[in-house]
Parts: C-alpha cells; sequence; structure tokens
C-alpha cells in the first residue's frame, strides 16, 4: 500500500513539473507559416473550382429557352 502512495505521488508530481514543458510549443518560421497558408489559399480556391464547374454542369442538362423566340421571324431556311 505504502508503495501505491508513494508511486502516485511521485506521478502527480511528475505530471506537474512536466507540463509547463509541453505547454512551450515551437512557433512556427515565418516561411513555414507562409507556404501553409498558400497551401490553403490553394486547395480553397480549387474546391471553388469544382464546386463551380459541378453546378455548371448540373446547369447544362436542362434544356435552355430562348427568350426572343417569338421576336424572330421564322426561319426559312434562307441563309
Amino acid at each position: 500500500m505504502r508503495k501505491l502512495v508513494v508511486s502516485a505521488i511521485l506521478l502527480g508530481l511528475l505530471g506537474i513539473l512536466s507540463g509547463p514543458v509541453f505547454a512551450q510549443k515551437k512557433e512556427s518560421e515565418p516561411l513555414e507559416i507562409l507556404d501553409r497558408d498558400k497551401k490553403q489559399q490553394a486547395e480553397a480556391l480549387d474546391k471553388q473550382y469544382k464546386r463551380m464547374m459541378d453546378r455548371t454542369r448540373k446547369d447544362s442538362d436542362t434544356p435552355r429557352s430562348d427568350p426572343w423566340a417569338n421576336m424572330r421571324a421564322p426561319a426559312d431556311g434562307k441563309r
């Protein structure tokens, strides 16, 4: 029982002492930050492009109407 209590206390102290060490996270280099931002922007742009292409493909499946059809003269084939 004594060993269990001593080991629990030592583990608690180890956790308290090692906490600040892990809290000091190394900051990224400025160039790494710029590269990561560029990659994120490129991925976002690709996603937007793919969404737009999907949207235009869906729109192309629908039949198109000619709003000026009744304003034109009938096509007699006289071209």
